[in-house]
């Protein structure tokens, strides 16, 4: 594997996928910074239009590197953590208390897979079925911390 080419530094987002121990752990911290500034500097739409782009590209790269390395789903690729932890804080506002929270509930959906996370996880196939697990528990995360906020915060308080 061409550890320079363009779907393997995407696809480990700039090789932190490659980290020792974690890399899923690492690759979801790293995304946060990231959604922070984006949210926070470009507002909701350019962090809407951030998730679809890391999506699309993230499944090509995800593709070419599962097929560089002959692995299904290696370990190294964490684009999809990514994706799945930018959903998660997708709605909350740029606020790393509330990020970390989403953090620790994203990374429960990720690691322990309720269905239909899991069902994405053992039928997927190729850099969408790298992807879809990931995109499922993100969307989870966001629907708990959603509910958990607006029920027992005031923090969507304009919004519900």
């Amino acid at each position: 594997m061409n550890y320079w080419h363009p779907a393997h530094i995407i696809s480990t987002f700039f090789w932190i996928g490659r980290l020792p121990g974690a890399p899923g752990t690492w690759g979801s911290l790293a995304a946060l910074p990231l959604a922070y500034y984006l949210t926070l500097y470009g507002g909701l739409g350019a962090f809407m239009v951030a998730i679809f782009v890391v999506l699309v590209i993230g499944i090509w790269a995800s593709s070419v590197t599962e097929a560089a390395l002959d692995k299904d789903d290696p370990g190294e690729i964490v684009i999809d953590e990514v994706v799945g932890m930018w959903l998660t804080v997708l709605f909350l506002p740029p606020d790393w208390t509330l990020y970390f929270l989403g953090f620790v509930v994203f990374r429960v959906f990720d690691i322990f897979k309720p269905w239909p996370v899991d069902h994405f996880d053992e039928h997927g196939n190729g850099g969408l079925g790298i992807m879809q697990d990931d995109v499922a528990a993100g969307l989870y995360g966001m629907l708990v911390l959603y509910v958990f906020l607006a029920t027992f915060t005031d923090i969507f308080g304009a919004v519900a």
